[in-house]
């Protein structure tokens, strides 16, 4: 077995957002989805995709037709190596573009649990907030108390949303609950 160590940075949003992970190496791309989920904090409740070259990867949907194959049976060191890159989108109404980069392979250490999250900076944007775009104008409007939608915002995504926050030991909890 070999660890494929990731990267996962959203894309387009200042100062970034990312998370450093280990992974098995054959883990399929469902799987990594739902490991995704847990080390950005998103809440799985709008279709992804994986997109490498030309080729994109996630659950078929009969109602949208297109060249999607299915992520169920694809495992990662099939389609990426050390040094590749691929994109994971999550929601196309917002558009979350995540770049995940494949910063090294490795051997697995003894007894380490994988996936493991080893790093990340900041929390996941509050879902369905509108994009980059929007989140962005979330964060201005809740920096400042004088803005005529403050109240408003603070009522939506609550008084607690810390932009700063990443809680590395929950989410290896949350991994180790993962099978």
């Amino acid at each position: 077995m070999t660890i494929y160590q990731l990267k996962i940075t959203l894309d387009r949003i200042k100062p970034p957002i990312w998370r450093r992970i280990q992974i098995a190496g054959d883990t399929k791309l469902g799987k990594l989805h739902d490991i995704l989920q847990i080390v950005m904090g998103w809440e799985d409740g709008h279709l992804h995709q994986f997109v490498t070259g030309d080729v994109s990867y996630g659950i078929p949907d009969p109602d949208f037709p297109d060249n999607l194959r299915s992520e169920r049976n694809i495992r990662l060191d099939k389609i990426a190596g050390q040094g590749d890159s691929l994109i994971y989108e999550y929601d196309f109404g917002d558009g979350w573009e995540h770049t995940i980069k494949i910063e090294k392979v490795i051997a697995p250490e003894k007894d380490q649990h994988y996936p493991v999250c080893l790093d990340g900076k900041r929390a996941c944007p509050p879902e369905d907030c509108g994009g980059p775009w929007g989140y962005q104008h979330l964060l201005e409007v809740l920096a400042n108390p004088q803005d005529e939608e403050h109240e408003e915002m603070q009522e939506w995504y609550g008084t607690d949303f810390d932009p700063e926050a990443f809680a590395l030991v929950e989410i290896n909890k949350m991994l180790r609950r993962l099978r």
